[in-house]
């Protein structure tokens, strides 16, 4: 029987990047420019304001957060005295930055849209994914990618999967000593999804959850698709957290227009029990 999603949080505008940290999720309101909390039980809670909109999360080794400021393109880190920028990246994305993965060391991987996907017919184009230092330093190490989305590392550090979202794949790179990506190779093709934020368990497998349609996707290399949780509108993102890191927590949202998801109003957390712990990172 595949697993059934429940509504652990609503009322949001459009939860984005999913991390599992304390005890609780993090995620982005993108369009409420917010970072918030939520726990097991819903407790949900303002973390810090983020006016460029938010996406994706993640964390040096000294705890500070990091946070991708998309619509100017900026790394902005949290500090004791508040924001501060930790690397401006719009000479290097060709769009408005999305979604990152954080590695142990503090090496942050950031993807970018590559065009305007709200125009009519937009003229689809590459984009690249930066990799960002943890001393602010930032430089491309991949190109050529349709919209890198959700991004994973493998629990040795030795592999970074990441999505792209109109190529419709996983795309898999060796991790190098200085954290370039060489290698390149596809990890698993899966036509008539649209992999956006995604997370690692520990046989492997890498949940995707996919704009196109209501649910979320346990896929294994080669592109098998083992297990699909269903949810209330368009899965967006997914992370493993909770005790055991068992409890699939997807972000949802009926729409992925600003405006519109700010009047509904309509974007939630569910979550659903799975067999197989999360792994990895983030």
């Amino acid at each position: 029987m595949e697993p059934k999603a429940d509504i652990l949080l609503d009322g949001l505008a459009f939860a984005e990047g999913p991390r599992w940290r304390d005890d609780r999720l993090w995620f982005s309101d993108m369009h409420d420019g917010k970072v918030k909390t939520v726990d097991l039980d819903g407790r949900v809670e303002d973390r810090l304001e983020v006016a460029g909109s938010p996406s994706g999360l993640g964390w040096l080794p000294d705890g500070r957060l990091l946070v991708v400021s998309m619509n100017d393109r900026r790394l902005l880190r949290l500090d004791p005295e508040g924001l501060a920028l930790h690397a401006d990246l719009s000479e290097l994305a060709s769009f408005h930055c999305n979604d990152m993965v954080t590695d142990g060391s503090g090496r942050s991987y950031v993807g970018n849209f590559g065009f305007d996907i709200l125009v009519p017919k937009p003229e689809v184009g590459p984009a690249e994914l930066i990799l960002v230092t943890p001393s602010g330093e930032a430089r491309v190490v991949a190109r050529d990618l349709m919209f890198p989305n959700g991004t994973v590392i493998t629990p040795d550090g030795a592999t970074l999967i990441v999505g792209e979202t109109y190529g419709a794949r996983l795309t898999a790179f060796d991790i190098d000593e200085d954290g370039s990506l060489s290698g390149r190779r596809v990890w698993a093709q899966l036509e008539g999804a649209a992999p956006d934020g995604m997370c690692l368990d520990a046989e492997g497998a890498i949940w995707v959850a996919s704009p196109l349609g209501n649910e979320v996707l346990r896929v294994e290399e080669g592109g098998r698709v083992t297990h699909r949780v269903t949810v209330s509108s368009l899965a967006i993102a997914c992370m493993l957290g909770g005790p055991e890191r068992r409890h699939l927590l997807v972000c949802s949202a009926p729409s992925v227009r600003p405006d519109e998801c700010r009047t509904r109003r309509a974007g939630r957390i569910e979550v659903a029990r799975v067999d197989v712990p999360g792994a990895g990172l983030p």
